[in-house]
């Protein structure tokens, strides 16, 4: 999920679309806190590990 946020941040900052650059910083995000989650031994979703 991050790495699909960073190409969508990518292509919308190349592209000029604003709508996929807000789509790309809200997928990192969510990517971001699932990673953390995770480290910290929590389940997510009923997975420990998302990899």
């Amino acid at each position: 999920m991050i790495i699909l946020g960073v190409i969508l941040l990518i292509i919308g900052f190349v592209a000029g679309i604003s709508i996929l650059w807000t789509i790309g910083i809200i997928l990192a995000l969510i990517g971001l806190v699932l990673w953390i989650a995770g480290l910290m031994g929590r389940e997510v979703g009923g997975r420990r590990h998302y990899y």
